[in-house]
């Protein structure tokens, strides 16, 4: 990543949004992401308006925080019953050990599987966190028996079932 680009990000994150005046480009770039994130097909109409700017120069800075990546795309908030997802399941994974093998198998298998819907490497124990969305739980432990125990190196993993989303 370019210093400029940096500079901007680090800049954005510190700068604080509110819909008055902005006296400072960030905090009208930070005011915009704002936006962005609770309604990303919003009108750039509407966003301007929302900013304290005209249309014009607001689009020119979407698209400036589109091409430095710190917009990175958009996406549909899907209810997750409605694909046959609606079954969660956070599981706690450790593997055998970190060889170069073990790790970039387990990763790169793990990211194939249309199952997982987040997949993070930790600090500490357990090494990985992982949420699964399935239909139910007998979708799950067919996951869990075909898919999830077939990777090599997977020496202890818990599984924690969703009771109730609170946020999203």
């Amino acid at each position: 990543m370019a210093k400029s680009t940096q500079y901007l990000i680090a800049n954005i994150a510190q700068s604080t949004p509110q819909r008055a005046t902005y006296s400072h480009g960030f905090s009208i770039d930070r005011a915009i992401i704002e936006v962005l994130q609770r309604d990303g097909r919003i009108s750039n109409v509407d966003l301007a308006d929302q900013v304290n700017l005209t249309p014009g120069p607001c689009l020119r800075r979407v698209q400036r925080l589109e091409s430095l990546g710190v917009i990175r795309g958009y996406k549909a908030d899907i209810d997750p019953q409605a694909i046959g997802r609606s079954f969660e399941v956070i599981l706690d994974i450790e593997l055998t050990n970190f060889s170069r093998e073990i790790v970039f198998g387990f990763e790169n298998a793990m990211a194939e599987f249309e199952e997982v819907t987040e997949l993070h490497r930790l600090f500490g124990s357990p090494d990985y966190f992982v949420r699964v969305a399935v239909a139910d739980l007998e979708a799950y432990e067919e996951f869990l028996s075909e898919k999830l125990l077939a990777i090599p190196g997977i020496q202890k993993m818990s599984s924690r079932f969703t009771m109730k989303t609170i946020k999203r």
